[in-house]
């Protein structure tokens, strides 16, 4: 019997070691999991700074812009699946940004908070115009400004999908995938 108190000693010490070793890695990629959380940040634009955007001469590839709202519900209604529409195409060559049409005043809360339930990644702006019926009438003289709009840019800058309201996402991929391809 006494042969038999170290072996179950040593399985016992055995066991912890392995079990600790196994949860200690686990617990360190939390840790750095929410320390590498990246913040999110909504960057004020206007509207000769969209419009150079917009022309793509900066970033030849094509891109998906979305304009919307905080206060507008089929804009938070579309919002997960434009993030995952981003996700899915950004590693194929499309760009994303949003354009957040709320007052200048939510560039530090409703809009990032916003954005961080969302999950979101893609650049974000918050259009600081005093008439932004000038630039609406710019990015498209049929659009009245209701929200939420949405604008695919071929890589030199056409305008070559787009929807007024919430978006269907099949219609998107599909307008998508015709510039990108299915990779």
């Amino acid at each position: 019997m006494t042969l038999a108190r170290p072996f179950v000693l040593v399985a016992i010490t055995l066991s912890i070691t392995l079990l600790t070793n196994f949860a200690a890695p686990a617990q360190s990629s939390k840790r750095k999991s929410r320390a590498a959380k990246p913040s999110i940040v909504v960057r004020e634009i206007n509207a000769a700074s969209l419009t150079t955007i917009l022309k793509r001469e900066s970033a030849p590839r094509p891109l998906l812009v979305n304009f919307w709202a905080t206060w507008c519900d089929p804009c938070r209604e579309e919002f997960p699946d434009l993030v995952k529409i981003d996700r899915q195409f950004r590693a194929q060559g499309l760009d994303m940004i949003s354009v957040s049409l709320d007052d200048l005043a939510e560039i530090k809360t409703g809009v990032p908070k916003f954005l961080h339930q969302m999950r979101a990644t893609m650049p974000a702006y918050l259009l600081n115009e005093s008439d932004p019926d000038h630039l609406i009438s710019t990015i498209d003289p049929k659009w009245s400004g209701a929200l939420p709009a949405t604008f695919l840019y071929d890589a030199e800058g056409k305008v070559v999908f787009k929807h007024f309201g919430r978006i269907k996402p099949l219609e998107v991929r599909a307008a998508i995938e015709k510039l990108v391809g299915s990779k």
